[in-house]
C-alpha cells in the first residue's frame, strides 16, 4: 500500500507504508518513539579524495559534489528516508531533497536553501547552482520558500577539522538524518573530512550507519571515473 501526499508547493511524493507485523523492527521503533525517545550521533572519517580532485578539474563547487554524494548515498537506504505518519505508524518516502546551508561571510549568519534531487549527476548540479545563483543571497533562517516535507539536512563547517559534532533540541530526536562535514584534510595522498550523521535510534542503530558510510565512499569514489563538463 502507498499513499500520495504534497510536498512542498507543488511536488507530490510517494510515502510507503511500513508493515508493523512483518517489519523486523517493530519494537526497536516502539521502544525508541514510545518509551525512550532517543538520538545520536556519529562522527566518521570520509576519504573524499576523488570528489575534490574532480571538482577542482572540473571547476565545480566542492560543496556541490558533496551534497550530491550525500544525498545519492541518503536515498539508497531506506533507513534515512523514514518518516512518521499521521498515525504514528512509520513510512519510507520514495526520495528525499537536501536541505542545505549557505554561509554569509559579511554577516557571520547562514540561511537554510534546498534543492531537489536527481540521480542524474549533470541535472542534479545543474538546479544546485541554479538554486545558490537564485536563492544564495537571501537572508534569514530560510532562504528559499516551499521546503519540501520529504528532506534532509546538511551542511559543512570548512573551517574546522572537527573530531565530533552532536547537534540537540528539545523533544524526540527527529527520523531524518542530520549531516554535517567539515575541513577538508590530506595526509599520504588521500583527502579526508570528518562527517557527522544524527538521527532517532528508532530509524537507525550503528550498523546502520555503517552501512551508510560503505554506501558514501561508494558515491565519493564514483568522481573518480565521472566525466568533466564540456567548456
Amino acid at each position: 500500500m502507498r499513499g500520495r501526499i504534497r510536498s512542498g508547493k507543488e511536488q507530490a511524493v510517494m510515502i510507503t507504508p511500513i508493515d508493523l507485523d512483518k517489519w523486523p523492527r517493530n519494537y526497536h521503533y516502539k521502544y525508541y518513539t514510545e518509551a525512550l525517545q532517543v538520538g545520536y550521533s556519529v562522527t566518521i572519517k570520509v576519504d573524499v579524495t576523488e570528489v575534490l580532485a574532480y571538482s577542482r578539474a572540473a571547476g565545480r563547487s566542492f560543496y556541490g559534489c558533496m551534497i550530491y554524494a550525500i544525498s545519492a548515498a541518503v536515498n539508497r537506504l531506506d533507513c534515512m528516508k523514514m518518516v512518521k505518519m499521521e498515525d504514528g505508524n512509520p513510512g519510507i518516502w520514495d526520495r528525499v531533497h537536501p536541505v542545505f546551508t549557505v554561509f554569509h561571510k559579511e554577516s557571520e549568519t547562514f540561511s537554510d536553501l534546498w534543492t531537489s534531487w536527481d540521480p542524474d549527476f549533470e541535472t542534479f548540479y545543474t538546479e544546485y547552482e541554479r538554486v545558490v545563483d537564485r536563492y544564495g543571497n537571501c537572508r534569514g533562517i530560510k532562504g528559499r520558500e516551499h521546503q519540501p516535507a520529504n528532506f534532509f539536512c546538511v551542511s559543512c563547517s570548512p573551517w574546522l577539522d572537527f573530531i565530533a559534532y552532536a547537534p540537540s533540541s528539545p523533544g524526540p530526536a527527529q527520523l531524518f538524518p542530520i549531516i554535517a562535514y567539515g575541513k577538508y584534510t590530506e595526509a599520504d595522498g588521500r583527502v579526508t573530512v570528518p562527517l557527522s550523521v544524527t538521527i532517532s535510534h528508532a530509524a537507525a542503530d550503528g550498523y546502520h550507519i555503517s552501512k551508510f558510510a560503505a554506501v558514501l565512499r561508494e558515491e565519493t569514489e564514483s568522481f573518480g571515473s565521472r566525466t568533466y563538463p564540456e567548456k
